[in-house]
Parts: structure tokens; C-alpha cells; sequence
């Protein structure tokens, strides 16, 4: 997951991610789509496991937590279905993000894992909070990340392809791009 999360910073930062090779990843249509609502942000899959991590925003009185503003935790697919809070390395080293308030409504967020690309947490159009990335010079909310893994290690996964998929806050249109890392 580390490793990935450096390349998706690093591909998306210098606006070099389109340039790498295409992919096609494998399996996701598989994966469940995990139960949304108004706090749903986006959520990371992986192989080899089904076990998804939800970020949602956590809201005081219609506005994010200063403090806190996205919250994350697994739903336990593979178990039964439970939510569980991420543990301290994943919080720490991987999965966690770190927030900094540049207004009322909105929030940069970063990767714990890698800082280099920030995200926002911004109060859209539509009046509800979404996560808004710029990929290859397009801005889009970001719903998923999906990444195809194959072997490698927990510090070190061998990630083969890495799908982002989101929409367009213009145009409504859905992007999904695919990498290989």
C-alpha cells in the first residue's frame, strides 16, 4: 500500500500519471460496493481481499470537524461485514490522512503515507462534501481507488494496476483512469 500510495502521489503530482503504462485491472467488478450516504466521501479495495476502507467527513453542526475532518475505517467484508476503526499503523503509515483548514468549507488533506499530493475536502455544488483530486490536469471527485496486488509484501506490495474513478464536478461525467505503477 505504501508503495502505491508514493506512486499515486508522485504520478499525480508531477502530472505524469497518464503518462505511465496502461493497465486493465482485474477483479473489482467483483468487490462489493460498500453502503453510501452523506457523509461517504471515497473508499479504497485492494486484492487480495474484498476488506474496504470508507472515508467519510465528520460533520459539526453542517461543518467539518476542525480538528478531525475525514474519518476512516474498514468494513470487514471478509469477516462479517463489521465496521472497525483502522489500527495505529494503519492510521499511521498507510491509510490515514492528515488535514489542514484553509476555510470554513474547505480542507487539504494529505496521505500520511506521502505528502506531496494534496486532496480537498470542499463543499461542492450540490451543497455535500466531496474529495476533489487533479488528475492529469483534470479536476475530479474521487469515489474509489482500486489496486490490483500481486505478491510482494505488507511494506511492500507488488501493485500491478491501480484504478482511481470519480466524476467530473463540471460536467457530472464519470473519469476513471487506469495505471500501472
Amino acid at each position: 500500500m505504501l508503495h502505491f500510495l508514493v506512486w499515486l502521489m508522485t504520478g499525480f503530482s508531477t502530472g505524469h500519471a497518464g503518462a505511465e503504462q496502461p493497465c486493465v485491472c482485474k477483479g473489482q467488478e467483483t468487490f462489493p460496493v460498500p453502503p453510501a450516504n452523506k457523509a461517504t466521501l471515497f473508499y479504497i479495495q485492494r486484492t487480495p481481499n474484498t476488506n474496504t476502507i470508507l472515508y467519510d467527513v465528520k460533520l459539526e453542526k453542517g461543518m467539518p470537524d476542525e480538528e478531525d475532518p475525514v474519518h476512516a475505517y474498514w468494513i470487514r467484508y471478509q469477516e462479517e461485514g463489521q465496521q472497525e476503526d483502522l489500527s495505529f499503523i494503519q492510521r499511521n503509515y498507510a491509510y490515514g490522512l492528515k488535514s489542514k483548514k484553509l476555510s470554513a468549507d474547505k480542507y487539504e488533506l494529505r496521505f500520511v503515507s506521502y505528502k506531496k499530493l494534496p486532496f480537498y475536502l470542499v463543499k461542492a455544488a450540490d451543497n455535500q462534501f466531496h474529495v476533489l483530486a487533479t488528475i492529469n490536469g483534470r479536476n475530479i471527485h474521487v469515489s474509489r481507488v482500486f489496486l490490483q496486488i500481486e505478491g510482494g509484501s505488507f511494506w511492500l506490495p507488488n501493485i500491478v494496476c491501480a484504478e482511481v474513478k470519480g466524476t467530473d464536478p463540471v460536467t457530472g461525467q464519470e473519469v476513471i483512469q487506469n495505471f500501472k505503477p
